[in-house]
């Protein structure tokens, strides 16, 4: 364990179980790494995810935003291909840029497309899927409310998905965030999660929270946030 790690960990009481301003405080504290960390919450949730209908996939607008600037590509045609550009996507296109991720050529970090040519992403659903880019409607990027979409994912829009263990990892913004956005972004990613909670799911729902920069320790949530 590196000095900074090691000081990092006495810092607080690694078995306590922190307010979200209180976790918040310390993550910051210890986010001291040569570069702005990323800060994200890791909810572990009561689960089955081999049971098609105990899935937990949702979105959130962040009230202060991801602070990352992310470049939004959307697939559609005719006058909504102008509905894109004035909302201010990034690149706008139909078969100039499937042909471009035919090629590899990845140039975005969000595809958006429109109902009507969803079929025309069939030839490059597996080079989509993998990297999770493939327009999803429960992620919200298969719609033709293209303008409200643009402005929500460049203010700050996440989409989280519990993984293969049950587990939901979301940033909730960088080191550099004040304590207080930092707080309020992981609050209404809990609330969010909390609202997707399936119907099917029994026992606790959320079995620990944890909130942690990049190069920094986990810090523990009280589960009653």
């Amino acid at each position: 364990m590196g000095k900074r790690t090691e000081a990092a960990r006495k810092s607080y009481e690694q078995e306590k179980l922190y307010t979200v301003e209180e976790a918040a405080a310390i993550v910051k504290k210890n986010a001291t790494a040569k570069f702005d960390e990323t800060v994200e919450l890791h909810v572990r949730l009561g689960i089955d995810p081999k049971q098609a209908d105990q899935q937990v996939r949702s979105m959130v607008v962040l009230p202060h935003g991801s602070g990352k600037s992310k470049k939004i590509a959307v697939i559609t045609k005719g006058e909504k291909a102008k509905e894109a550009q004035d909302a201010g996507a990034d690149m706008v296109g139909t078969n100039d840029i499937i042909d471009a991720i035919v090629k590899g050529e990845l140039n975005f970090d969000i595809l958006v497309a429109t109902p009507d040519v969803m079929k025309d992403l069939a030839r490059v659903a597996k080079i989509l899927g993998p990297r999770g880019l493939m327009p999803n409607p429960k992620s919200g990027t298969v719609t033709f409310d293209l303008a409200r979409t643009i402005k929500e994912l460049k203010a700050g829009r996440v989409e989280f998905k519990a993984d293969p263990y049950g587990i939901v990892h979301v940033p909730v913004g960088k080191a550099s965030f004040s304590e207080d956005k930092l707080a309020a972004n992981a609050r209404a990613i809990l609330e969010a999660i909390a609202k997707a909670k399936p119907s099917s799911s029994k026992g606790v729902y959320m079995c620990s929270v944890a909130l942690s920069s990049t190069m920094g320790p986990g810090v523990r949530l009280n589960t009653a946030f």
